[in-house]
């Protein structure tokens, strides 16, 4: 079996913030793609790229009516890749769309989509999770401060910082409704999270997350230093950000529902292997195990 050597140690005894080691923009600079020279700079520097309108207002309409069908559904419902909340029970999260649905397994593959993953990590790219989030009004719950890379290197086992996101608006964001906030530049630092996981941590990390959240002082000292930037926009807008970046949402106590697809690409190069910090995997609907590039 062959040793990788685990970069970024996390769930041990003590909190520890390391220095990133791996590139944030791995495509060569005239590599071809739709992002410009300027804009992959600022990707660079921040973590994060966000696209004024990356669909088109039929396109939306087409995903929000498919998010709407998947909701309504009750064979989705009781499917374990959907997410309720736990007071309202209303679903909070469907996982794997792009494989349960058309609308969102074309979405995927549109060059306006994976061709930005390839540019930015600079190969093939699969997916290594999709969701859609569904934020309704009157008192959807947040999700707290964290680095996805975190938990995707201590509980999916991804080997480096080769993976990106994107959270494709299907409603208005607004500043009220529970837009998602990064801290820009928190992507150059891994912060390594105390605790050890426990088995079937998705479980409950997937309703309200524990294991691998950062200490308040750890937050403080970050927000200190990188401050938070809250993200808004027309739905079809969108914002890349890189697998590293703190961020987090607020609760969605107004009347404006907030919906999204949420898709995330890794390099081809960067396979799965066995977890760096869990005793065992994640169910593949949540870490893919399926490493085919998206066509």
């Amino acid at each position: 079996m062959t040793t990788v050597t685990d970069l970024y140690p996390s769930r041990g005894t003590s909190e520890a913030a390391l220095p990133r080691q791996d590139p944030v923009v791995w495509g060569a600079p005239d590599t071809p793609g739709p992002i410009t020279a300027a804009s992959l700079q600022a990707y660079e520097r921040d973590g994060f790229l966000t696209v004024d309108q990356l669909i088109n207002p039929t396109e939306v309409e087409a995903c929000r009516r498919e998010l709407d069908r998947l909701v309504a559904d009750p064979a989705i419902r009781a499917d374990e890749r959907a997410v309720v909340e736990p007071h309202s029970k209303e679903i909070r999260s469907v996982f794997e769309v792009h494989r349960i649905s058309q609308v969102f397994a074309d979405l995927v593959r549109d060059e306006r989509v994976v061709g930005m993953a390839r540019q930015i990590l600079g190969s093939d790219v699969y997916v290594h999770q999709s969701r859609i989030n569904i934020k309704p009004g009157f008192g959807a719950s947040g999700f707290y401060w964290h680095s996805d890379f975190e938990t995707w290197h201590a509980e999916d086992g991804l080997p480096n910082m080769r993976t990106v996101s994107v959270s494709i608006a299907l409603t208005e964001n607004h500043d009220t409704n529970g837009g998602l906030m990064i801290m820009p530049g928190s992507h150059r630092t891994f912060l390594g999270c105390a605790g050890a996981t426990p088995e079937d941590n998705y479980r409950r990390s997937l309703q309200m997350q524990d294991a691998g959240t950062p200490s308040d002082e750890a937050l403080t000292e970050l927000a200190g230093e990188h401050g938070i930037r809250l993200f808004t926009g027309r739905a079809g807008s969108a914002t890349w950000f890189d697998c590293n970046c703190m961020h987090g949402s607020g609760d969605n106590i107004t009347p404006f529902p907030r919906s999204n697809v949420f898709i995330v690409f890794n390099s081809v190069e960067n396979a799965a292997v066995e977890p760096f910090a869990a005793p065992v995997r994640r169910p593949e609907f949540i870490g893919a195990r399926d490493f085919t590039p998206v066509r």
